[in-house]
């Protein structure tokens, strides 16, 4: 059957524009789809009859992609073609070079672990508070098409709390950002790093209560619960807003995700 990649032309910068990734693909026999507006990738990768399933956007267009190819019991391959490509950064993949990520559809596989959080996926991380706050209004601009979303965005937040008051695994937190992870980070000023393993086998959760977050609490645990006094809260699942109903259950699941990488060359 061969390989499926699916394109979400609006990621990324155009280097290289969509028709060009999907030329360079099906000239190495990849069958693409670019995705229209409004189309759903989960549902397109549910129906494609293909041996292998890949994804080429930004961090918050792979996971429901991977998490059908973990449903399907198929191996996922990561094209980095978005703005910041944590997750293709994690896996050792050259962000820079989409086109030769292709390479992974002929490539060798490495199990990784998944994230879930009331039972959706996610390969790097959720956020709450500050952060997932400035992704949702970055998306409510880009939705209503007006220039500078990420200033606009973060002019809007500079005077609204989004300080948290959370029950984290029983423990009182409060922050101003708080994140659980796929694995542990390395610890930046300001912000966190890369991750140094994806098959860690557990979840950390990171708080912070600065606006610029010189200091970071860490705990690990296998499981996390999360307990907020509201009925909803906005949060950032790899960089995409979703809306959470509390409780927050989180979950690791273990070397679940077959992926596909680039052979490394002799």
């Amino acid at each position: 059957m061969g390989g499926l990649l699916l394109i979400n032309p609006r990621s990324g910068d155009d280097e290289p524009s969509a028709e060009e990734l999907r030329g360079a693909a099906e000239a190495r026999g990849i069958r693409c789809h670019v995705l229209a507006e409004g189309e759903d990738p989960a549902e397109l990768a549910r129906q494609a009859e293909a041996d292998a399933l890949g994804m080429a956007g930004g961090d918050g267009s792979l996971a429901p992609v991977a998490a059908v190819a973990l449903e399907r019991d198929l191996p996922f391959v990561c094209v980095p073609f978005g703005t910041r490509n944590h997750f293709a950064r994690d896996l050792g993949l050259d962000r820079d070079d989409p086109i030769g990520a292709l390479d992974a559809f002929d490539g060798s596989g490495r199990r990784i672990d998944v994230g879930r959080v009331n039972d959706r996926l996610f390969l790097n991380n959720v956020s709450l508070g500050l952060y997932a706050g400035l992704v949702h209004r970055r998306e409510h601009h880009r939705r209503r098409r007006e220039a500078l979303d990420r200033a606009r965005a973060l002019w809007r937040i500079v005077g609204e709390p989004h300080r948290l008051r959370a029950q984290v695994n029983g423990e009182e937190v409060r922050a101003r950002i708080l994140l659980v992870a796929n694995g542990a980070y390395e610890l930046e000023l300001f912000t966190l790093g890369a991750r140094a393993s994806l098959d860690e086998g557990s979840l950390h959760v990171y708080a912070a209560d600065g606006w610029l977050p010189r200091t970071w609490v860490e705990r690990s645990a296998p499981e996390v619960r999360i307990e907020l006094e509201r009925s909803s809260v906005e949060a950032a699942a790899d960089g995409e807003p979703i809306v959470l109903e509390p409780p927050l259950r989180f979950d690791l699941l273990p070397r679940a995700l077959r992926v596909l990488v680039p052979p490394h060359p002799e």
